[in-house]
């Protein structure tokens, strides 16, 4: 039982120095805006959250963004959040963000550094945008076209419908009859 309550305590104490850092960075922002990650390359996808803010939408402005952040509720804790990138030609350095929320201006700061490559994997994953030339599914359509034959896109309709209905009455006739004259032969 005594390892168990220093293995608590150890894993508290190294939470509480892990997240003091991110904490201290949050209230040097001026209580409004806080950026992840706080230090990004040029290039690098950054989120921002905006707590209590009055309005439902806002938006942050900042010379490092490619462009304004649209900035709206994620969720129904009052949390603004959106999504941008740092220009890949923005300079090292720390630059001011600027959010309007309602009567009240939130401010906080981003740094940008030189020296961290950005993050070149893709944000999502990479799927074709246009079909693959292997034969059915997605070109099935495309092949019906070339060969003068138009692929049929609508459900079979009524017609199918009861051809398919009679063809399986007359099987369920024909295994039935079997099976009446299977019995009968092992009767006799």
């Amino acid at each position: 039982m005594g390892s168990l309550k220093v293995t608590l305590c150890a894993g508290a104490a190294l939470a509480t120095a892990l997240c003091a850092p991110a904490a201290l960075a949050y209230a040097a922002d001026g209580g409004g805006v806080s950026v992840t990650p706080s230090s990004p390359a040029p290039g690098t996808d950054v989120t921002l959250r905006v707590p209590d803010c009055t309005e439902k939408t806002a938006v942050a402005v900042s010379a490092a963004f490619e462009s304004d952040v649209r900035l709206s509720l994620a969720a129904g804790d009052g949390v603004l959040v959106g999504s941008s990138r740092v220009r890949t030609s923005v300079q090292a350095g720390a630059y001011a963000v600027q959010v309007k929320c309602g009567d009240h201006a939130r401010k906080g700061t981003i740094t940008v550094e030189e020296n961290r490559r950005p993050d070149t994997r893709p944000t999502t994953p990479a799927s074709p945008v246009a079909p693959v030339d292997a034969g059915g599914g997605g070109t099935a359509r495309l092949a019906a076209a070339d060969s003068g034959e138009q692929a049929r896109s609508e459900p079979p309709g009524t017609a199918h419908t009861v051809t398919g209905l009679v063809l399986a009455g007359i099987a369920a006739v024909a295994v039935a009859l079997r099976s009446v004259r299977s019995r009968s032969r092992g009767t006799d």
